[in-house]
């Protein structure tokens, strides 16, 4: 695949003074998880980025519950990393896929072109018996620039049109029965938005690993390659799983609907199915 790497690469080049390693550890039950099992062990190299504080914004109005970060601050972050223009990234976390998914979209609207995800996470690095250290690194500042790519990313008001106009296919990312509006756990409504279609983030993965190209065209064989298409989830974090599976798969129209519902029940005029 593309964009996803697995344990072999990444022992082959953990230590190569041009690449950098992620670890995008995160628990939404728990938001401190995540650094804590940082701080208990790691890649060896790896830097540490917080959903919540480095890769979101502070929950507002609107803009859902994992806003997009202010870019200034990321790139300076991701420089302090010792990450720039040329440098080599790869991101991992549990094996979910969306936390490191999510980094590794932030990182490709900055114009970075060379970022991976790891395949299988850090509980396939354990697995298979590979290294790990408390030690933190520090590198040298890195040289990166900014070069933002617009049409990665869909708002509320694109969102609108294509609700109204029909022009472009909305794929809601989350579990059949929150799309359906049966459960919602999180959000202060249930069901979706009007004309979207749903394809669950996690049928995309098994064992904590993505399924071959193959399989994920198959997922998708019911949309039109040449289609606009936004996907969506809760907030902006377990739909990037799908949107790297559509770039897979061939499909090269696609954006991310950031807010994503959280933030889309947030305008009272907005309608739900």
């Amino acid at each position: 695949m593309k964009y996803v790497k697995n344990n072999e690469w990444l022992l082959k080049n953990f230590n190569e003074m041009n690449v950098r390693i992620v670890d995008c550890r995160f628990s939404l039950a728990e938001p401190e998880k995540g650094r804590l099992d940082y701080l208990s062990g790691h890649v060896p190299g790896a830097v540490f980025f917080d959903l919540e504080r480095d890769l979101s914004s502070p929950v507002g109005e609107h803009g859902g519950r994992h806003p997009l970060p202010d870019i200034a601050d990321l790139a300076e972050k991701l420089r302090k990393a010792g990450i720039g223009t040329d440098t080599t990234v790869i991101a991992y976390d549990n094996g979910e896929g969306s936390f490191a998914a999510r980094f590794w979209w932030l990182l490709h609207y900055l114009g970075h072109d060379h970022v991976y995800v790891l395949d299988g996470g850090y509980k396939g690095w354990l697995q298979d018996n590979n290294p790990i250290t408390v030690v933190i690194p520090a590198f040298e500042k890195g040289n990166l620039h900014v070069n933002l790519r617009p049409e990665l990313l869909a708002d509320v008001e694109e969102v609108k049109i294509a609700v109204e106009k029909q022009n472009k296919i909305l794929i809601d990312s989350r579990e059949e029965k929150r799309y359906l509006g049966l459960e919602e756990p999180i959000d202060k409504k249930a069901g979706h938005i009007p004309s979207a279609i749903n394809k669950p983030w996690m049928k995309g993965l098994t064992n904590n690993q993505y399924l071959p190209i193959d399989e994920q065209k198959q997922r998708f064989s019911d949309i039109n390659p040449d289609s606009e298409i936004i996907v969506y989830c809760g907030s902006g974090v377990t739909a990037v799983p799908n949107f790297l599976t559509l770039k897979e798969a061939g499909f090269e129209k696609v954006k991310l609907y950031v807010g994503s519902f959280s933030d889309w029940i947030s305008y009272k005029e907005n309608k739900i199915e």
